[in-house]
């Protein structure tokens, strides 16, 4: 018996060590060719440049080329869904918004499961929402905004870059927690959305930071609130929604890296380490940050269960504005 546990003891330690030194071979050799990066949106919005920041530094980092390939359309949910049908091996990985927590519970029928369809790795950076006037308009703060809006519905509303988008269900809980009736417009993107405030075809917008900044910097456009939960260091004068009473109304569009589910452990981690690398360097920082995001770089485990609980907030939104995608 003992000569039995003996030799089940140095089995065991043997097929560890071969395991561990397996796991170690993969991550060393990972990646064996280019790498495919599926932005699922078109090319020029939050996601894509972020995601095309991102190519460029695990390019150098890994050594071979990480190529972005746009796959708009259905809120996202095409390369989403490409995406999870896609090979476990690491040569395959995504970026994300936020229409990754919110499609499951805005469509009735979505090609991903948000809990088993992938691998996180980290949500590399987050842009706050922002509140924002045409300058015409004389409301200089939330408070006067919804004085002008309540005198007047149906003169106000209100542009954001989509049915379902971070800042419609912004725009949404505004609209419940102030219990004004205003109208939300939903554009094809956060282009269209803010050149509609821009051109003073739509009066009041919610849109993500980093598309709106330049216009802000500008004077076409008045900051009125930033949805984060502290000050953006892009538009610093601009109070956040908290500041100024409203509590409970933070919302930021996340930009998540993820890979299939299945991919070995030792490929997310090399990507994770990759990330933390790449948002340690300076231009990489002030990049990001000058495009109006924040940088977050959360682990694997951290961005796992903030997608959980983002699932749930949204959803009760969704639910509660009664909003449908068909």
């Amino acid at each position: 018996m003992n000569q039995q546990f003996c030799r089940s003891m140095v089995a065991g330690c043997v097929a560890a060590v071969a395991f561990s030194a397996g796991a170690q071979a993969a991550q060393q050799e990972y990646p064996t060719r280019a790498v495919r990066m599926i932005v699922p949106f078109a090319p020029g919005g939050p996601t894509d440049t972020i995601a095309r920041v991102i190519a460029q530094k695990l390019t150098e980092g890994l050594g071979q080329q990480v190529v972005v390939d746009n796959r708009a359309g259905a809120g996202g949910n095409i390369g989403m869904g490409l995406a999870a049908s896609s090979p476990a091996d690491g040569h395959t990985m995504i970026i994300v918004s936020s229409s990754f927590v919110v499609n499951p519970v805005l469509y009735k029928t979505i090609p991903y499961d948000p809990y088993k369809s992938f691998a996180p790795v980290s949500n590399v950076a987050a842009s706050p929402n922002v509140f924002t006037v045409h300058p015409t308009i004389a409301a200089k703060s939330m408070k006067e905004l919804l004085t002008l809006i309540s005198a007047d519905p149906k003169k106000y509303s209100i542009a954001t870059p989509g049915v379902g988008t971070t800042p419609d269900l912004s725009a949404q809980l505004l609209k419940l927690t102030s219990k004004l009736d205003f109208v939300t417009v939903p554009f094809g993107g956060a282009g269209p959305a803010v050149g509609a405030v821009v051109g003073n075809q739509v009066q009041i917008g919610c849109t993500a930071l980093p598309p709106t900044t330049p216009h802000i910097q500008a004077g076409r456009l008045r900051a009125i609130a930033v949805t984060s939960a502290k000050r953006s260091g892009a538009i610093p004068e601009v109070p956040t929604m908290a500041e100024l009473g409203f509590k409970g109304q933070e919302a930021d569009t996340l930009q998540g890296l993820l890979v299939p589910a299945g991919t070995p452990k030792a490929v997310i981690d090399k990507l994770y380490g990759q990330v933390q690398k790449m948002i340690a360097q300076k231009d990489v920082k002030d990049r990001i940050e000058g495009l109006g995001f924040a940088i977050n770089g959360s682990s694997p485990a951290e961005f796992n269960a903030q997608i959980r609980v983002e699932i749930e907030k949204w959803g009760k939104v969704v639910k509660a504005a009664g909003i449908k995608v068909n």
